[in-house]
C-alpha cells in the first residue's frame, strides 16, 4: 500500500504540471472530452445491456415486429458507439501528442540548462541514459497514465451503474440449487466480488516480480544501445587497435543481460498468461452456470438470461481492471520510477550550483577576469587548485602551463562556470562574450555551415564570411561544401576539426578565448600559422592558452604555470615557477 501511495504521489507530481502549464487550456478540454466520451460508452453499454432483454425475449417469443424494431435500436446504439469511440482515439491522441511535446521540451530545458547534463556526469549519474528518459519514457508515460487512467474511471462507472442491473437481476433471477430457492440478496454481485478478488489476488502473487523485471529490461536495453553508439562512434580508433574481438565479447555481454533478463520475463509472463485466460475463459461461462437453474425452473426468460449475463460479465470485468491491465500496470511503475529518478538527477545536479560551498561567478564593470579566493576541488572533495588575486587583463595573450592532472583544463571549466566543486569568487565583465576551445571541438550532424557557426544559427553568419574564415585557417577546399550535411566530426581529421575550431572563433570574435591545446594535433608551422591569424583577425579578444609546445611561448604576452603547492596546486608566473620546488600530479 505505501509503494502504491508512493507511485501515484510520483505520478502527480510529473503529471500535473502540464496541466497547469501554458498549454492547460488545451490540455484539459481534451482530457474532459475524452473523460465524457468515455462516460457516453458506458451508458451506451447500459442500453445494450437492456436491449439484450428485450431482443432475445422477442427471439424466445417469436415476435417478429418486436425483432426488427431492435435490429433498429441496436443499429442506432452501434452506430453512436462508432463514432464515439473513433472521436475518443483521436482526441486522446491528439492530447497525448501535446502533453508529451510539453514534457518533452521541459525535459530538454531543464537538461541541458545551466550545464546539467554536464553536472549529471560529474556525479555520474548520466549513466542512467538521458537519452531514453526523454525519448521513450516519456511517451510511454503519457499513453500509459492516459490509458490506466481513463480504463479506471471506465471500470469506476461501469462497475456503478450493471451493480444495479446485476442487483436487481439478482431479485428477478433468485438462486437456485438443485430445485431450492434461496433467499441471498444481490448474489451476483457477490459471486462477482467474489470471482474478482480471488483472480485478483492470484494475478497479484504471479505478476509483481514483472514490475522490476521491466525495470531492469530497459535499463539493460538501454546500456546495450548505449554501448552500440559508442563503437560506432569510436571505430577508427578500435580498427587501429584491432579491437573488434574485444568490443564483440563486451557487447555479447551486455546483450546477455538483456537475454537472460528477457528469459525471465517470459517465464513470469507465461505464468500470468495462463491464470488471466484461464479467468477470462471461465467468466466467459461462470454467469450462465450461476443462472441457468432459475432459467431451467422458467423464473426467466432467455432474454433475462443473456441480460444478466451481460451485466455479470460488465460488473466482472470493471472488478477485474487490475487483472487484465497489470502487465501495464508493471510496465507503467517501471516507466514512472525511471522518470522519477532522472528528475532527481536533475535536481542533484541543479543543487550543485546552489550549495553554500560553491563557486560564485558574478559579473562587475571592469575588463578583466579576476579569481579571488578560489580553491577549486574535485567531485571527492579533495582541493585541486588555489588561486587568490589572479586577473585575465583585456587584450593580454597568456599561456598557461604545468604538469598533467594539475587542472588546467578544470580551471577553465570554473571560469566558464560549470564546474560546481569548490569555493570562492570569479568576476567575468559584464556581458563579456567567452568562447572555450578543447582539444576535441564538437560539431553537430548537418550543414558544414551550421556546424561550423555552432551555437549560432546558420543565418547569423553569410556564406561569403565563413568561407573567409575556412580560407584564413587554411580549409580553402571546404568553402565549396558549406550546404553539404555530415557528421563532421567523424569525417574530418582532428587537425581539421581543430581548424574549423578556429574558423567558429574568427566567426564569433569573442572578448576572451580559451584555447585547451585547440591547435595540439597540428604541426608546429601550422600552428604558429593559426595563432598569427588569431593575432591578426581578433586584436583585441584576450587569449588565454593551454599548451606544452615552447614554440607557443612567442605568440603570448604572459607564461603563468600551476605548481605543486602542498596538497594542491597554486598560479605563479612562469619566472616564479621556476624558482619553486619540482613536483606535480600526473
Amino acid at each position: 500500500m505505501n509503494n502504491l501511495r508512493s507511485t501515484l504521489a510520483i505520478v502527480w507530481r510529473i503529471a500535473i504540471p502540464y496541466f497547469r502549464s501554458e498549454d492547460k487550456v488545451a490540455g484539459r478540454t481534451l482530457l474532459a472530452a475524452v473523460i465524457a466520451i468515455e462516460l457516453a460508452l458506458v451508458a451506451i453499454d447500459v442500453l445494450v445491456n437492456q436491449w439484450q432483454a428485450r431482443f432475445y425475449n422477442a427471439l424466445q417469443e417469436y415476435n417478429w415486429d418486436s425483432f426488427i424494431w431492435e435490429i433498429g435500436v441496436f443499429a442506432v446504439l452501434a452506430t453512436t458507439f462508432i463514432v464515439l469511440a473513433i472521436y475518443q482515439l483521436y482526441l486522446n491522441q491528439w492530447l497525448q501528442i501535446r502533453w508529451r511535446r510539453w514534457m518533452t521540451e521541459t525535459y530538454l530545458r531543464h537538461w541541458l540548462g545551466n550545464a546539467n547534463h554536464y553536472r549529471m556526469q560529474l556525479k555520474g549519474d548520466a549513466a542512467d541514459n538521458p537519452d531514453q528518459r526523454i525519448a521513450e519514457d516519456v511517451q510511454l508515460f503519457v499513453d500509459r497514465t492516459l490509458t490506466i487512467t481513463v480504463g479506471l474511471l471506465s471500470s469506476v462507472v461501469t462497475l456503478a451503474s450493471f451493480v444495479v442491473v446485476l442487483w436487481g437481476l439478482s431479485e428477478a433471477a433468485p438462486l437456485t440449487l438443485f430445485g431450492t430457492e434461496y433467499a441471498l440478496p444481490g448474489y451476483l454481485v457477490w459471486a462477482a466480488l467474489l470471482y474478482a478478488i480471488l483472480g485478483t489476488v492470484l494475478t497479484h502473487w504471479i505478476g509483481s516480480p514483472l514490475v522490476n523485471l521491466n525495470f531492469e529490461q530497459q535499463r539493460f536495453e538501454a546500456d546495450f544501445r548505449f554501448n552500440l553508439v559508442r563503437v560506432r562512434e569510436n571505430s577508427e580508433q578500435i580498427a587501429l587497435l584491432r579491437g573488434e574481438g574485444a568490443e564483440q565479447n563486451l557487447l555479447s555481454g551486455r546483450f546477455g543481460r538483456v537475454v537472460n533478463n528477457w528469459y525471465q520475463i517470459m517465464s513470469r509472463t507465461k505464468r500470468l498468461t495462463a491464470l488471466t485466460s484461464g479467468y477470462s475463459q471461465a467468466a466467459v461461462i461462470f454467469p450462465y452456470v450461476l443462472v441457468a437453474p432459475a432459467y431451467f425452473a422458467k423464473k426467466v426468460q432467455l432474454g433475462g438470461m443473456m441480460q444478466t449475463a451481460s451485466a455479470f460479465s460488465s460488473v466482472q470485468r470493471a472488478l477485474s481492471f487490475f487483472i487484465s491491465t497489470y502487465r501495464t500496470l508493471a510496465e507503467w511503475r517501471s516507466v514512472v520510477a525511471r522518470l522519477d529518478g532522472f528528475e532527481m538527477s536533475i535536481e542533484s545536479a541543479k543543487s550543485l550550483s546552489t550549495e553554500p560551498q560553491t563557486i560564485d561567478v558574478v559579473s562587475h564593470g571592469g575588463d578583466s577576469i579576476e579569481l579571488a579566493q578560489l580553491l577549486l576541488k574535485l567531485p571527492n572533495g579533495l582541493p585541486l587548485i588555489a588561486a587568490d588575486g589572479f586577473s585575465l587583463k583585456s587584450s593580454e595573450r597568456t599561456l598557461l602551463t604545468g604538469p598533467s592532472g594539475a587542472g588546467k583544463s578544470t580551471l577553465f571549466r570554473a571560469i566558464a562556470g560549470i564546474w560546481p566543486f569548490g569555493i570562492g569568487a570569479i568576476s567575468v565583465p559584464a556581458h563579456a562574450k567567452l568562447m572555450m576551445l578543447p582539444q576535441r571541438p564538437y560539431f553537430p550532424i548537418g550543414a558544414l555551415k551550421a556546424a561550423i557557426v555552432y551555437p549560432a544559427a546558420a543565418e547569423a553568419f553569410s556564406a561569403e564570411q565563413v568561407k573567409e574564415a575556412l580560407v584564413a585557417v587554411g580549409l580553402p577546399l571546404l568553402a565549396d561544401r558549406l550546404d553539404e550535411d555530415g557528421h563532421w566530426n567523424r569525417m574530418l581529421s582532428l587537425g581539421e576539426q581543430q581548424r574549423l575550431g578556429i574558423a567558429r572563433a574568427l566567426l564569433h570574435a569573442p572578448q576572451y578565448l580559451f584555447l585547451d591545446e585547440a591547435t595540439a594535433s597540428l604541426d608546429e608551422p601550422s600552428e604558429a600559422r593559426l595563432y598569427r591569424v588569431i593575432a591578426e583577425r581578433l586584436p583585441q579578444t584576450t587569449v588565454v592558452s593551454i599548451g606544452h609546445r615552447s614554440t607557443l611561448h612567442d605568440f603570448h604576452d604572459r607564461k603563468v604555470e600551476l605548481i605543486r603547492d602542498g596538497d594542491r596546486f597554486a598560479l605563479r608566473p612562469a619566472a616564479q615557477a621556476a624558482d619553486a620546488p619540482a613536483g606535480g600530479a600526473e
